[in-house]
């Protein structure tokens, strides 16, 4: 490998980030190299085992950062082509048009973003179209307009999340069909097809995809951007500094470690950090120099604040009928997203895991709150449990931040109490509406059950805010491009740029604007740009 070419672009990442934008500029003919830090994750049987990935961390990364006390910790993130799109759930929401304006919340000030949802909502719809998501636009009352209908039908109901959904609408609610990106063709009952790629299996969640059902960066972007003979990939590259030229106006090398010792360099005229929220801002900073003291893009001291995660629960309802549903991760609630006839703060939404199964239990049973019936062996509860994903919005604030040691290694400083009032309540508005589902009195119980766990600070899997992008250079690090605002030819395009997390997966949001920073950069090498709409090939 020559390591002194130079490309028209060097992509650092592959997640929803890198590995979207790295497929926008694909059929431009431009020279595009993509850095991956990790290789390809390896198919086998362990993919779709829980114990293996959820009990055993199998194919996390072997890393340990710090907290805010000089603890360690093992963050969950997965470094393989595909980046933590690999793991994810699939489930991709647009943000609410309410989420890009100021919205007061319990705990504080949701500010708002320096663009609205009508610059993004394009975007939004060639995402859907791109990550082959599934849904139905119209079902929930309260999203924003649309430009065109998902590309392919919901996903259908099994019959003991059916019966929930219309038990949920008896009770004035408006549950819809969860949209999640899945390569997946139904029959007339809802069965996968003999040549559909999804299985309707219930690994959707957490799990790697062994059949390639998910749409997963690396199989929706990556191996396609590939097949154009202008794009590289170098795997197991971890990129370790960015170097600038003498006026720090721009960059000129990409530095990283390859597998060995060996140290590569790269040069391009953009270059494009999408290496995650957390691991874009100890990037920057990791590249101070003379011209940057604080570390690139870091003039106004935003690099690696505002950290935001959301606020997560993830509650197990226990079920007096079993519930022998496999493919559950097909609905949604967000009638209180904005708040409640009881609550006049924003509680955030409701959406369904993955079918919890024993060992996924067991293994994570000292994280559950609530006693467990010892006469209850796990595989019962497993088989009566509806698992639900409840999802509140953290407030960015300045001290919830990433930072490096001497060494390198990364701290993230975290209030793990910050806006937590609306989660809490939306948890007993969903329990107390789950008890007149009749999901209690199981016969072993000897009281209704609801199990849930709240995410520690290694849950990073939402990670978001660390370079946000603004009009503002003093209180901002990218412009509304995403480009910084202290160098010519850097952008970041992960969910770093994010001011605001809002209360859904944010996947989608980052998919969305690398197409927009993709059309900007196939502008900028002086490139046609796809047609708002219209899916890019």
């Amino acid at each position: 490998m020559d390591t002194h070419n130079s490309y028209d672009v060097i992509v650092i990442g592959t997640g929803a980030g890198g590995g979207t934008i790295a497929h926008r500029l694909a059929p431009s003919g431009k020279r595009v190299l993509i850095l991956e830090r990790g290789g390809y994750l390896r198919r086998e049987r362990d993919n779709w085992d829980s114990t293996a990935v959820f009990v055993k961390a199998k194919y996390r990364a072997p890393e340990f950062w710090l907290d805010r006390h000089g603890d360690e910790f093992p963050p969950e993130v997965n470094y393989y082509v595909g980046g933590n799109t690999k793991f994810y759930g699939a489930a991709l929401f647009r943000l609410r048009p309410q989420d890009f304006g100021a919205l007061r919340h319990h705990d504080g000030l949701s500010p708002a973003w320096p663009l609205g949802y009508d610059d993004l909502e394009p975007y939004y719809t060639q995402a859907e179209h791109l990550y082959l998501v599934h849904g139905r636009h119209g079902e929930d009352p309260f999203e924003g307009p649309s430009s065109a209908q998902y590309a392919h039908p919901p996903v259908e109901h099994e019959p003991r999340i059916e019966q929930l959904s219309h038990d949920l609408e008896k009770q004035g609610l408006h549950p819809f069909h969860l949209p999640i990106g899945v390569d997946l063709t139904q029959d007339e009952y809802g069965r996968a097809t003999h040549g559909s790629a999804c299985i309707r299996c219930d690994r959707v969640d957490g799990f790697p995809c062994l059949v390639r059902g998910k749409s997963d960066a690396q199989v929706i972007c990556v191996e396609p951007a590939l097949t154009h003979p202008n794009v590289e990939m170098v795997t197991n590259a971890r990129v370790t500094r960015l170097e600038t030229d003498p006026t720090g106006r721009s960059v000129t090398t990409v530095v990283a470690a390859l597998p060995g010792g060996e140290q590569a360099r790269f040069s391009a005229d953009l270059v494009v950090v999408a290496c995650g929220a957390v691991n874009s801002a100890a990037l920057l900073l990791a590249s101070a120099n003379d011209r940057h003291p604080r570390g690139l893009a870091n003039s106004s001291d935003v690099v690696g604040r505002y950290y935001m995660r959301h606020n997560n629960l993830a509650l197990m309802a226990i079920s007096k009928e079993p519930n022998d549903t496999r493919f559950q991760k097909t609905l949604a609630l967000h009638d209180w997203y904005l708040g409640a006839d009881d609550f006049e703060f924003p509680l955030g939404g409701i959406q369904m895991l993955g079918k919890s199964d024993a060992e996924q239990i067991h293994g994570q049973a000292p994280r559950w709150a609530g006693a467990v019936s010892p006469d209850m062996p796990f595989e019962v509860l497993a088989h009566h449990a509806v698992d639900f994903w409840l999802c509140g919005e953290d407030l960015p604030q300045p001290d919830n931040r990433v930072t490096l040691e001497s060494d390198g290694q990364i701290r993230l400083t975290l209030d793990e109490s910050n806006n937590v009032a609306g989660l809490k309540h939306l948890r007993h508005k969903l329990q107390h509406m789950l008890g007149r589902l009749g999901m209690h009195e199981h016969k072993l119980l000897s009281r209704s059950i609801y199990l849930h766990k709240g995410m520690p600070i290694g849950a990073t899997a939402h990670q978001a805010g660390t370079v946000r992008f603004g009009t503002d250079p003093a209180s901002s690090a990218l412009d509304l491009n995403c480009r910084a605002h202290d160098l010519d030819n850097l952008y970041v395009v992960d969910t770093s740029f994010f001011p605001s997390i809002g209360a859904v997966n944010p996947s989608l949001t980052a998919m969305a604007n690398a197409l927009r920073v993709g059309d900007h950069l196939l502008e900028r090498l002086g490139r046609p740009t796809a047609r708002a709409g219209v899916r890019p090939g």
